[in-house]
């Protein structure tokens, strides 16, 4: 999903996926003489179900929005996307793209067109008919700069935007302005939008403004499985049965099985396992390890999936703050722009202390941007150097500061202007797991003298900090990639991405190491060759590990469970780990 980065689990970023042409060749048809044709996809291996029933899903907190253009965290995701489809989707389990609103598709021997063919009859969940002017329309939202949407940047290839055109009311073709190495997967996640009903606002100027969490059901269609029916703000959000759904099961039913998802909001994940345990709710996905195991002792169907494309990280604030009146965080600032501030952290922080501490061995420790989970993209000689407190002052007297003892025995940090090192560290209130990290790192760090203070915050506000008021020093973030792919995450390390975390809003790249990714990163976007493409991630690995603009900490297992009776119940890494298939889940009679 999105292939871009979004937020969810207590600031779990959520990275949009696309991928190789080698995954492209793999989930083809074969090749035609103007290029690959890819047919409908084979129908999954998954169980005939019943009709009837509803699923119950926590979600720690409120969707922000219901627009599926906006959405920038995963709490909102999880409920659009069981509403949206896509035109190409890559199935979350097998990791391979398959036909969804595009029956088939031809690629140019160049890799620089895409046609795609409409399935007839397609229906929004109102009853409006969907066709080529649906897709038109939203792709010309997606690449609106001034609707800033998250995935916008993966719709720009080789510095230009992908150009849209209609052949005929179910034929649409997409140039790009180069060949381009993640392939259709970049169709992936980019909601088909009901012109009939956002066009006008869209062309007042208020797009904006659509589709928010007050908006009436009336007020909302998509092509997914299911629709909006209630949205009771600080309680649920309950979504039915689109009637109009095109998919059908291997014998012809039409899908979903389920009549009704509802989402519960459950701000902690012990309250989560409390309400599973007595049957409120039938689903657990990212559990924790120790209520993991727990709910395993209940006889629940439960999935350890090994190490997932999430990854968690520590974050300084290096943002543009003129304007802002943020003195303090101002002045912080200079120690985090510093490298060796930064490699004398890394160095100080027991990751495998994490592990056993917090994951009960339940999750990898963590060097770079590629987790274990992703094995054909991991760069294995990079560096996983072990903790060292001897090291990391070494980094930091090199940089100008000094470690001077106080009155009761511990340590203090001074920088160059003889001011102690004291700074906050913001995380997510409403995840046990990344509080319980940041006060082993809190721990960690006093080591060096560094005075850490841990603000857990609420979710909303926590966002708030991060991506609009830049009030922060540092924040503990994970981030999962929606694919296992180098541009997964490219909104992240390319220096203007929406998610550029740690310096957002850029222009142009603040240093020459953030200039090289960029580089590279258009490289690989290029080539179509996979081992090419290797050689030139595995540096980029290469350069992020050795500048350490973030932290790098663990990677958790994927965890998930169900109640017994769900059938299809099928986690993946990928996200979204359980209600990738929400249309096929169903109960056993």
């Amino acid at each position: 999903m999105r292939k871009r980065s979004f937020l969810a689990l207590g600031l779990l970023l959520f990275a949009r996926s696309v991928a190789p042409n080698s995954a492209n060749v793999e989930g083809g048809a074969g090749r035609s003489e103007s290029g690959r044709l890819i047919a409908d996809a084979r129908p999954a291996d998954d169980t005939i179900g019943t009709y009837g029933g509803r699923l119950v899903v926590p979600l720690r907190s409120e969707p922000k929005t219901l627009n599926p253009v906006l959405a920038a965290d995963n709490y909102s995701r999880d409920v659009i996307w069981r509403t949206m489809g896509d035109l190409i989707h890559i199935n979350r389990f097998t990791q391979q793209t398959e036909s969804a609103l595009a029956l088939s598709w031809q690629v140019s021997r160049d890799g620089r067109r895409y046609t795609l063919q409409l399935r007839p009859d397609l229906k929004f969940s109102d009853g409006h008919a969907a066709d080529a002017d649906d897709v038109i329309f939203s792709f010309e939202v997606y690449l609106d700069a001034k609707v800033n949407s998250p995935q916008r940047d993966l719709l720009v290839v080789g510095g230009k935007p992908i150009e849209v055109r209609k052949i005929d009311a179910h034929t649409v073709e997409f140039d790009l302005s180069q060949p381009y190495g993640a392939g259709e997967r970049i169709f992936d996640s980019i909601a088909i939008l009901p012109r009939h009903l956002l066009e006008p606002g869209y062309r007042a100027g208020k797009f904006s403004e659509m589709w928010g969490v007050n908006a009436r059901p009336i007020q909302i269609a998509g092509l997914g499985p299911f629709k909006l029916k209630e949205f009771v703000l600080g309680q649920r959000v309950v979504l039915e049965k689109n009637p109009y759904y095109w998919k059908q099961d291997r014998s012809g039913n039409t899908l979903p099985y389920l009549s009704e998802i509802i989402f519960v909001f459950i701000p902690s994940a012990d309250s989560e396992v409390l309400r599973f345990q007595s049957g409120d709710v039938d689903l657990e996905t990212r559990l924790n390890a120790q209520n993991f195991s727990l709910l395993g002792e209940k006889g629940a169907q439960l999935v350890d999936g090994g190490s997932s494309l999430e990854y968690s990280f520590l974050c300084f604030n290096q943002n543009d703050l003129r304007g802002r009146s943020l003195p303090e965080v101002s002045q912080r600032q200079e120690w985090f722009a510093q490298k060796n501030f930064r490699q004398a952290v890394s160095l100080a922080i027991d990751r495998q202390a994490l592990v056993r501490l917090v994951y009960k061995n339940r999750a990898e420790a963590l060097w770079g941007n590629v987790t274990p989970g992703i094995k054909l993209w991991r760069d294995a000689a990079l560096p996983a150097p072990a903790r060292s407190l001897d090291k990391a002052r070494e980094l930091l007297r090199a940089a100008g500061f000094r470690i001077s003892t106080s009155s009761d025995g511990t340590p203090v940090l001074y920088d160059s202007h003889n001011q102690p090192v004291n700074f906050t560290l913001a995380t997510s209130s409403s995840n046990a797991e990344r509080v319980k990290m940041a006060a082993l790192i809190q721990a960690d760090l006093q080591e060096l003298g560094m005075r850490v203070q841990v603000v857990p915050l609420e979710f909303r506000a926590l966002l708030d900090r991060v991506f609009q008021t830049y009030d922060y020093d540092a924040c503990l973030m994970s981030l999962a990639s929606g694919d296992a792919d180098p541009t997964a995450d490219i909104n992240v390390w390319r220096s203007n991405g929406a998610q550029h975390l740690w310096h957002l809003g850029e222009s142009k790249p603040a240093s020459t190491w953030e200039s090289e990714v960029d580089v590279l990163l258009d490289q690989q976007l290029i080539t179509t060759d996979t081992a090419e493409r290797r050689r030139v991630y595995n540096r980029v690995q290469e350069i992020i590990a050795e500048n350490a603009p973030v932290v790098f900490l663990v990677s958790p297992h994927m965890l998930a469970a169900a109640k017994p009776g769900l059938g299809n119940f099928r986690p993946a890494v990928m996200e979204p780990p359980t209600l990738w298939n929400a249309d096929v889940l169903y109960w056993k009679k």
